[in-house]
């Protein structure tokens, strides 16, 4: 990863946009703390069409937990919250 002000930005784009566009990740800072970053075109496609994390956690991990026994299936029975469960 490239760490570059944005001063210095500004007089080294197309440098800088080459660097991103041959994969590197190049981060912009204002007073030392980054503000932005310039990654290349097919990586922002890729972040982009990424769906959320969960999903694309089950969509890695399906079918992982299928044969384990265990009953995931919500039940459709709805508790009577009139009865006391403590009598």
């Amino acid at each position: 990863m490239c760490r570059t002000s944005i001063y210095e930005a500004r007089n080294n784009f197309s440098a800088l946009v080459k660097m991103a566009e041959e994969g590197e990740v190049v981060e912009l800072t204002r007073y030392d703390k980054p503000v932005a970053v310039i990654i290349s075109y097919a990586d922002y496609e890729d972040a982009s069409t990424e769906d959320d994390w969960l999903l694309s956690w089950r969509k890695k991990h399906a079918g992982e937990l299928d044969n384990l026994g265990f009953d995931i299936i919500p039940s459709r029975e709805c508790p009577d919250y009139s009865k006391d469960p403590w009598t």
